[in-house]
């Protein structure tokens, strides 16, 4: 693929500095690329890589044009820049090209104009398939389930029956949307397993990433909302609800009924318990344990960072006697007390 930078630049609402019918072809690093390509600085650490880019074009802020010793696209947000200047540029191949012959196809499900169905597919009865949809090789799309149009299903995704996806969704391979949430009563010893009900219902312009899996709703319907994204191996449990814009790193495991605000950042192998709240604007760092509602936006952090083992088990130690040294500081306070009283 090829973009002259004149056309790059339209697309990225940046000012052009240099030869506007130069071709690019893809994206780099500062200090990897080369002829034919276009870098970005967006972080003033690496500056000094720019003096001796090899790059045909670098996008980059106003303050940094300056010193650009060859064609620049200015713009206020560069990283935003390479963002849109990869999709501009992206060579990933669809995940299926019309419909394959090996593929199932239930004679009452409804297919808009340009859907593409990969080989092995499973569609069951009452599926819609908006326009532009595409579903690759060996999925699965349970009955009365729909994809938006645009959406697109990588490899091996498995939709379960009643589950929703808006438009432009991705959803990456291995993903499991809508099976049984952990719902079970207990009668003597022996579990009784509670039939789930509900659905799930995704919003528009969602990602997921590959091998995540979100549980359908025991009764009502589990809910992301538009714009989310979602890492891979994440678990999502029956009715959770996830507002807004909210981003989830990888690893991330959410219990039932769990409702998360809009705008919230989730750093990787965070836990959270169930049946409680998060208010918008949140951000928890990775590997945190929320066993409690957040009512304020703010960064949240738990957890002991790394340390040498030597350390570590120092500080494990220590942990360990908390409540004893809490029972001696407590006894020294009351002695100090009775004394300043005498």
């Amino acid at each position: 693929m090829k973009v002259t930078l004149q056309e790059l630049a339209g697309h990225l609402g940046a000012e052009l500095k240099g030869d506007p019918g130069m071709e690019i072809t893809r994206v780099n690093t500062l200090d990897k690329a080369g002829p034919g390509e276009v870098a970005f600085l967006s972080d003033s650490k690496y500056r000094h890589l720019l003096a001796e880019t090899k790059a045909a074009a670098v996008i980059l802020k106003a303050e940094d044009s300056v010193a650009c010793p060859v064609a620049s696209l200015v713009m206020a947000d560069p990283y935003l820049g390479f963002a849109l200047a990869a999709q501009r540029l992206d060579t990933t191949p669809q995940p299926a090209v019309d419909i394959h012959p090996s593929a199932v196809v239930a004679q009452d499900a409804t297919l808009g104009a340009g859907v593409a169905i990969g080989a092995n597919a499973v569609i069951e009865s009452g599926v819609v398939l908006e326009a532009g949809a595409v579903v690759g090789p060996g999925c699965f799309i349970g009955k009365n389930s729909k994809l938006g149009a645009r959406t697109r299903l990588w490899a091996n995704v498995t939709l379960y029956h009643n589950v929703v996806l808006g438009s432009d969704c991705l959803v990456q391979s291995g993903t499991v949307i809508g099976a049984d949430g952990f719902g079970y009563a207990n009668n003597k010893g022996e579990w009784v397993k509670i039939p789930q009900l509900g659905g799930v219902v995704i919003g528009n312009r969602v990602e997921i990433g590959a091998c995540t899996t979100i549980d359908r709703g025991a009764l009502g319907d589990t809910l992301i909302a538009d714009n989310v994204i979602i890492d891979n191996q994440c678990q999502i449990a029956h009715n959770v609800e996830i507002g807004y814009g909210t981003a989830m790193a990888g690893g991330t495991i959410m219990a039932g009924s769990l409702k998360v605000g809009k705008y919230c950042i989730i750093g990787g192998a965070s836990v959270f318990n169930g049946h409680m709240e998060i208010c918008d604007g949140v951000t928890i760092t990775g590997m945190a344990m929320v066993m409690r509602p957040i009512t304020e936006p703010g960064v949240y952090s738990s957890g002991i960072p790394l340390q040498t083992n030597k350390e570590w088990r120092k500080t494990a130690a220590r942990v360990m006697r908390i409540d004893d040294m809490h029972k001696r500081l407590s006894r020294l306070e009351k002695q100090l007390n009775n004394s300043s009283e005498e």
